[in-house]
């Protein structure tokens, strides 16, 4: 039986492929014509190169080999293919953009560069994972911690890269590799912004005396599902609802508005959110048509 989200999508191949173009490029023109190392299994390629004089072109196939043979154990046939696929193209971009003559100049400003680095090589391997690729190497590694633990991949991704970037000390200078750690750093977090920040959610649990009537006005002007929770509470012992809704920031205020206009001394807690999947919780804002509105006397 094969589920929909094992099927391959010409959509996904071709955001990997400009995802691995954006990082690629990055790669070549910003990392190594600055002489800035990287991370992961890219850092060791740069590593090969420095000391081997071996193109990371193809030293990425080679050391990938044995890591997407992990992958396929860990994450099925569609992350192989999409891995093999992601791996390839890195590989191809960053042969072009070797002979493609572009220089960025930033003068050889280190603290540019690394951040440089970091916004292109981080907005190009983003794209990648948030289209269900990787770029082989220690995105495997981090894929595999995404699923079976539950942690994002920019923060395996970062612990990684201090583990390659102390091995490049053998051709940098401390110099070169505390500003190549600043890269990795911006790369982390564009990483995140990506895969999770473009969804901007919050949860809401609102603990009160009047759940009734804010749980009215949640689903009748906002327009938004809410659900009730049994609680407990553990001085009193008494038991109560609480209520738990999904909105977006800008609906805050207008939530909190509502909130105290009914009971001005409840406990509401707010947490971001990364995904809202299900029906009345969706985080894509509900429609309100023109008429609808006429309606209501808006």
């Amino acid at each position: 039986m094969t589920y929909q989200n094992e099927k391959i999508s010409l959509k996904d191949l071709i955001f990997i492929t400009i995802g691995c173009s954006l990082y690629a490029f990055g790669l070549v023109t910003v990392n190594i014509a600055n002489n800035l190392a990287e991370g992961g299994a890219t850092g060791i390629t740069l590593i090969i190169r420095y000391w081997l004089h071996i193109d990371p072109a193809y030293s990425i196939i080679l050391l990938n080999i044995p890591l997407i043979w992990i992958g396929y154990r860990y994450l099925g046939k569609k992350a192989l293919i999409y891995t093999i696929y992601g791996t390839t193209m890195l590989s191809i971009w960053t042969w072009l953009w070797q002979r493609i003559p572009i220089d960025i100049n930033i003068h050889h400003d280190l603290f540019l560069a690394g951040v440089l680095a970091g916004l292109i090589g981080g907005t190009g391997s983003g794209l990648v994972y948030r289209f269900g690729g990787t770029t082989g190497g220690t995105d495997i590694v981090a894929r595999i911690f995404e699923k079976k633990r539950g942690i994002v991949m920019g923060k395996t991704l970062l612990a990684l890269d201090v583990i390659v970037l102390t091995c490049s000390l053998s051709y940098l200078d401390l110099r070169q590799m505390m500003y190549t750690l600043l890269g990795s750093y911006v790369f982390a977090q564009v990483v995140n912004f990506i895969q999770e920040g473009a969804y901007a959610a919050r949860g809401v649990i609102i603990i009160t005396n009047h759940p009734t009537e804010i749980a009215n006005d949640i689903i009748q002007k906002m327009e938004r599902g809410v659900s009730y929770l049994k609680i407990e509470g553990a001085f009193s012992g008494q038991e109560r609802k609480a209520l738990y809704c999904v909105v977006s920031p800008n609906e805050l205020n207008t939530l909190k508005g509502y909130i105290n206009h009914h009971d001005s001394e409840a406990f509401v807690s707010i947490f971001e959110v990364s995904e809202a999947m299900g029906d009345g919780f969706s985080f894509n804002a509900p429609s309100r048509s023109l008429l609808k509105y006429i309606k209501k006397g808006g």
